[in-house]
């Protein structure tokens, strides 16, 4: 685990109080233990998308950093959002995982919808390699009709970002986006355009024959309001089917209403199954920076001398440490060699 590794010279360098820390770890690790199956070398493969907000922006505690990375470590393969220009973090983060943890990454969306915001793959390379695909997608634009001139399309706010790995037997792809926020709008309509042309522009790519893998993952933040939302309903046109669906989508929001921002999706061709033994989403305030810690985080970010220092410490202080989204995962078999000797069998 990430709290493992290089213990003690790692956890010299935290500035908070250490006895503090030491106790929210001990929490965290035993709700973990409790959330997430253990890691297999062989037989499935657990995948998870978190957007950890502005991850480089704020000025976090390095306590924070130390729970964001025992999070992750116990998922094969992360995709991150909101990763901003600045890696400094972000890098921090790598180093507590340990040297066996690898990540592929995108470079800053430009402009002001972009945020000056990456994408970022992070993986156990012990576990999963890296195929070496990676790229930023854009989408083509469209046919002109009788001669008429291609019409550009308008591109994403941030550019969704797609790299290839192996694990076990499997041979896959994964991208991640971030979709449009605008003003929060349920249905802003250039998310849902983003989102249709998408699902449209992936499914024709696995379609065709060309792509580096026949099996594709679609993960990330999709800012999915509510289960009628156009965003999936688009998604699902385009035939992506989601792990968390025959159980009710997720809550991933961490603020008082029910939020279905992040979800993970698969579009597969050929005979791989799609199997999800467990998938669910980590309410990690319930571990860290809890409720009930206020007066232990008192004179942090000085809390304690807020207008409504309780609002502020659940509703901006922890979001800032921590992310106001939480992290989706799901756990994806892997390990078919019967099916693969089966059809070679078979000719």
């Amino acid at each position: 685990m990430a709290f493992l590794y290089n213990f003690e010279n790692a956890f010299d360098g935290v500035r908070e109080n250490k006895a503090r820390v030491a106790a929210n770890m001990i929490r965290l690790r035993a709700y973990l233990d409790g959330e997430v199956p253990a890691k297999s070398m062989f037989e499935s493969l657990l995948i998870a998308t978190w957007n950890i907000k502005w991850l480089g922006h704020y000025d976090r505690l390095d306590e924070s950093l130390w729970y964001i990375a025992e999070i992750l470590s116990r998922f094969d393969l992360i995709a991150v959002q909101e990763v901003r220009a600045d890696l400094t973090d972000f890098k921090r983060i790598v180093a507590l995982l340990g040297p066996w943890w690898r990540y592929v990454i995108s470079d800053v969306t430009e402009g002001d919808s972009g945020n000056q915001e990456r994408l970022a793959f992070l993986y156990d390379s012990r576990k999963v390699r890296f195929g070496g695909l990676a790229g930023e997608l854009v989408v083509p634009p469209v046919e002109g009709a009788d001669g008429a001139e291609d019409t550009p399309t308008r591109q994403f706010d941030r550019t969704p970002f797609v790299a290839g790995f192996h694990s076990g037997w499997f041979d896959f792809m994964v991208a991640t986006v971030h979709l449009h926020w605008g003003s929060g709008d349920r249905e802003a309509p250039r998310r849902v355009a983003e989102a249709d042309a998408l699902g449209r522009f992936l499914k024709e790519r696995l379609a065709d024959g060309k792509t580096w893998a026949r099996h594709l993952i679609l993960l990330g933040d999709f800012n999915v309001f509510d289960t009628d939302s156009a965003v999936y309903q688009a998604l699902k046109t385009h035939g992506f089917k989601f792990p968390h669906e025959g159980r009710g989508l997720i809550d991933t929001g961490a603020g008082a209403e029910d939020r279905f921002y992040d979800q993970i999706g698969f579009l597969f061709s050929g005979q791989v199954p799609i199997e999800w033994p467990d998938a669910g989403v980590l309410k990690v305030f319930d571990a860290v920076y809890r409720d009930d810690q206020l007066e232990t985080y008192g004179g942090e970010r000085n809390i304690e001398n807020r207008s409504n220092p309780s609002q502020y410490y659940r509703v901006t202080f922890r979001r800032n440490e921590m992310s106001d989204h939480f992290p989706l995962w799901t756990q994806l078999k892997i390990d078919f060699p019967d099916g693969y000797l089966a059809a070679a069998a078979e000719g």
